[in-house]
């Protein structure tokens, strides 16, 4: 199998070696150089597929979509497509012109002498490539890490003690790493990094993403988790957590059945890797290393044209009839489920037994129907489960059964399609009792086989337009509950509050439960597994929509990796560069913040090391410079550390106080001198801050500020949130402003920035009739950003004879409207010596030496 990317390599052997065919290219989305675009690859326009190019999408799952099984005659593998799996009926979402390629395993184990052969068969016939797991790694990745690890976890279950879940495993960790790095291989034997786009499935793939970005670092990557994501209570102890994270950061959109899931992630995010996320007109994003990762909260829909070709079968129609004599005379209760431990299917058997025991009357009269489902796993766990269930079935017939009546009957046994949509149309209402489950679709199910089809009317001898009823009960825990607000919905721990849902669900009036019904077929029938696969394909596409406008680059080592996504422009400021042009200059204008630039922004210690204060003071002693610190902090504060500093320029508090250098008076703005409005102010903030633990106010004589970084993350960015809507509305007509930074929200007076800091001192520049030639501003945080647009369009005014050589620089990679970035606090101070060194006056005899190399140069 050869990807699109090594055809050209192959078309070099002689012969007809490698007979590999061509596919059709698109033009590249990127040119790196002017010229003709040649056709050395072959694909001339001769070609008559020349101009087309199919859209294609790469499903990438644990399992593929098919059957297999072996021919006892030829003893060769036989393969059909799974009809009823999720990842071929989202094919339905797609343009009919979109080819889909499929990656992931076979259920079955394939012999090493078959599998090249396998492989090339299943990707002619049903576009699928298999991903050949030897049996020991596959045992391993998932029943070992996947079953026995994440399900456990990402369903709230703690090894808290041996008997409790299994401990975490390092070499199963590493199986399951191994394993994604199969698939991701796999993948990129496939891919068309330049037009495809893939999408990833569920928990047992959450690293392959690092290693597909890592490999493509603008590739079109999505994935959607089909479980629950935990709480950062639960999430966090897992020893891992940080990779997986980051595995998923590295896709462009991240899907989830519900807000509760996703916000659970987020806050993960937020907590273990300081991500700070936000909502932009409807949708959520996070801001990493420069790209933006989309979260999508989206429930996956059920296949309406496969639920209903089921319905019209024969077999269906035959089924219900055997079904309503079996039952004639009592309500049919329904529930489907897989066994495991987190259905509630026994706390569903102990709320039937409260009912029949509170409510004698309907002995007799209702029955449970629970199909159970083969487990998916195979722990201990699962083994107890199926024993309790079976105990307490075996109780309620004993107690309340007779020889004709069964209240509860388990069906624990394959059961085809169409027997379960043939008691999904008799029920009069379906359970599901799940502790803790990502979406279950049974519920959805439930409704449309009630609603039924005009095949099913007829053999059944019930009018098209008689009214459809269906009644549900269903778990808060479980991921479909939120869509389905004419449910019942209950806390399966409770069993009394079961055992009274289930009797209102079956006694009351069919009015009212034709209306429910309705209102839920209205939505499962719109919302369809099509619809979830067009939005998600949709939104990654708007996602992906910046990949080429920006520069990328990979960094970091492992699962470690990922992508830092900037400005074309935008490039570490080399030394060598800034210092040739600061040599070269005689008029410099240089601004300085404070904490974060030149001070590390965590540093317990804010004041300014020896090592700054020298720095400080050989730029201030060359004539040349005109120097200034540029902060948030206090005149005091800065008065006092910066002492040393005879011809250092200070602005205070945004620059709402100015100081040219030591000997000279402070000067007020006089934009906005009334700042009656921190009487309304500092009471609001210290509501705020009484409520919040870890939080407190910096006052300052121009500004108030909140702190909430030793605050809860969570906690304390709600409040901030909330404190800034509160800010807002009470000054809404006082001359103040409120902005929200890195942990703070500040008030301020209206007409005070960094950014007039910096034009006043370029501007004072240009009237003394000594323009800047040079300007050099270097900022970590949204303030400063005030700073480098406000000298961007100072430079460009009509009054400089000719623009300067500018430097605005960001400390870290982000995006910044800086042109360069320097790492952190400590390459700033190493780059400002380097400056000084420049600087500082030669004694004569070196200056003379300097002076002659530099002319022989």
């Amino acid at each position: 199998m050869a990807s699109r990317s090594y055809i050209n390599f192959l078309d070099l052997a002689s012969g007809d070696l490698l007979d590999v065919p061509h596919t059709p290219r698109v033009l590249p989305r990127v040119m790196t150089a002017p010229g003709v675009i040649s056709d050395v690859d072959g694909y001339g326009s001769n070609d008559e597929d020349s101009d087309v190019c199919r859209e294609r999408k790469i499903i990438v799952a644990n399992m593929l979509p098919l059957h297999a099984k072996r021919d006892a005659e030829t003893d060769k593998w036989c393969f059909s497509l799974d009809k009823d799996s999720l990842l071929l009926q989202m094919k339905d979402g797609f343009s009919p012109d979109t080819e889909v390629l499929y990656v992931g395993s076979l259920k079955v184990e394939i012999d090493a002498n078959e599998q090249d052969e396998i492989a090339q068969n299943l990707l002619e016939d049903f576009n699928c490539v298999p991903t050949f797991l030897p049996h020991d790694l596959q045992k391993k990745f998932y029943l070992g890490f996947c079953k026995q690890q994440l399900w456990p976890l990402f369903h709230y279950m703690l090894p808290m003690c041996p008997d409790h879940g299994d401990r975490f495993d390092r070499l199963l960790w590493q199986a399951y790493v191994s394993a994604n790095k199969i698939f991701a291989d796999k993948v990129m034997e496939i891919i068309n990094p330049e037009d495809d786009s893939v999408w990833v499935h569920d928990y047992h793939l959450m690293v392959l993403p690092t290693f597909l970005r890592k490999r493509y670092n603008r590739v079109r990557l999505g994935f959607f988790l089909h479980s629950p994501f935990p709480s950062s209570e639960i999430y966090r102890t897992l020893p891992v957590r940080d990779e997986i994270l980051r595995g998923l950061l590295n896709c462009d959109l991240i899907g989830f059945h519900t807000f509760d899931y996703a916000r659970h992630f987020l806050s993960c995010c937020s907590r273990m890797l300081g991500l700070d996320y936000e909502s932009k007109r409807g949708h959520i994003g996070l801001d990493y290393f420069g790209r933006t990762v989309y979260i999508k909260i989206l429930p996956v829909g059920v296949h309406m044209g496969r639920l209903e070709s089921v319905l019209n079968l024969p077999s269906t129609s035959s089924k219900i009839k055997e079904i309503q004599e079996q039952f004639k005379g009592k309500k049919v209760i329904l529930g489907v489920d897989d066994m495991d431990i987190f259905k509630g299917i026994s706390l569903k058997l102990l709320a039937v037994e409260q009912l029949l025991q509170q409510r004698p009357e309907l002995q007799g009269k209702i029955v449970l129907v629970q199909i159970v489902n083969p487990a998916r796993g195979s722990g201990k766990d699962v083994q107890e489960a199926k024993r309790e269930t079976y105990l307490t079935a075996e109780r309620i017939n004993e107690v309340y059964g007779s020889p004709n009546y069964e209240p509860v009957i388990l069906i624990d046994r394959h059961v085809p399609r169409f027997e379960k949509s043939a008691y999904y149309a008799v029920a009069e209402c379906c359970i599901v009792n799940a502790v803790r489950d990502g979406m279950n679709l049974v519920p959805y199910k439930y409704i449309v086989c009630r609603q039924g089809t005009p095949y099913m009317d007829e053999a059944m001898g019930r009018k098209s337009d008689s009214p459809r009823t269906s009644m549900l009960v269903v778990s808060e825990f479980i991921g479909c509950s939120p869509s389905l607000s004419g449910a019942i919905r209950v806390n399966p721990w409770d069993i009394d509050a079961v055992a009274d849902a289930l009797e209102s669900a079956i006694t009351m009036r069919d009015s009212e439960k034709q209306l429910r019904h309705e209102k839920h077929y209205r939505y499962v029938s719109s919302h369809d597994v099509a619809y979830w696969a067009r939005s998600f394909m949709q939104d990654l596409e708007r996602a992906c929509q910046g990949h080429y406008s920006k520069r990328c680059w990979g960094i970091g080592l492992g699962l470690g990796f990922r992508v830092v996504s900037l400005s074309p422009g935008f490039r570490k400021l080399s030394i060598d560069h800034i210092v040739s042009a600061y040599r070269r200059t005689n008029r410099r204008a240089i601004f300085l913040d404070y904490d974060g630039t030149v001070v590390p922004q965590n540093s317990i210690i804010k004041t300014p090391s020896a090592e700054v204060i020298s720095v400080l003071n050989g730029f201030c002693k060359d004539p040349k410079n005109s120097v200034f610190i540029v902060s948030g902090r206090g005149r005091s504060s800065l008065s006092e550390w910066f002492a040393p500093c005879e011809m250092l320029g200070i602005a205070a508090e945004h620059g709402y106080f100015l100081r040219w250098n030591r000997s000279s008076e402070w000067e007020t703005s006089p934009v906005s001198a009334d700042l009656d409005w921190k009487n309304i102010v500092e009471p609001v903030m210290r509501l705020y801050t009484e409520a919040t633990d870890g939080s407190n106010i910096e006052i300052k004589e121009s500004a108030l500020v909140w702190h909430h970084q030793d605050a809860d993350p969570d906690f304390g960015s709600c409040q901030a949130k909330e404190l800034l809507d509160h800010l807002e509305s009470v000054l809404a007509n006082e001359p103040a402003i409120v902005n929200r930074g890195q942990h703070i929200v500040e008030v301020k007076p209206q007409g005070v920035s960094k950014g007039l800091v910096a034009e006043k001192v370029l501007l004072r520049m240009v009237n003394r009739g000594n323009p800047p030639d040079f300007v050099m501003c270097i900022g970590d945080d949204r303030s400063d950003e005030d700073m480098f647009e406000s000298i961007l369009s100072t430079v460009s005014s009509p009054s400089l004879p000719a623009a300067p050589e500018i430097f605005a620089c960001t400390v870290g990679r982000k995006p910044s409207k800086a042109k360069y970035y320097l790492e952190d606090a400590t390459d700033v101070v190493k780059m400002l010596q380097g400056l000084a060194t420049a600087s500082s006056p030669k004694p004569r005899h070196l200056a003379h030496i300097q002076v002659s190399f530099e002319s022989s140069v």
